[in-house]
Order: structure tokens, then C-alpha cells, then sequence
């Protein structure tokens, strides 16, 4: 799969392989970003 290979090629500089492993849910399960992430206020 296409989207597995390009997710651990940019997933190189993560440091543990559960940091990796979160990368792929978001990519192949399409989950939101939390609203937490972007808000500043």
C-alpha cells in the first residue's frame, strides 16, 4: 500500500515505533485532529 510506505518514510525521525504506529492510524483511518491541537486562547 502506497500510503503505508509514504507514512514510515516520513515517519523517519520519530523516535519510538508507537510514535509511528499513531502516524499510521491517522493516515489510514482518516481520524480528526483534535480541536486542542490548533487553539492558542
Amino acid at each position: 500500500n502506497n500510503k503505508v510506505k509514504l507514512t514510515t518514510r516520513k515517519a523517519y525521525g520519530f523516535r519510538t515505533y508507537h510514535g509511528v504506529e499513531i502516524a499510521l492510524y491517522h493516515a489510514l483511518g482518516n481520524l480528526p485532529v483534535p480541536k486542542s491541537t490548533h487553539e492558542f486562547f
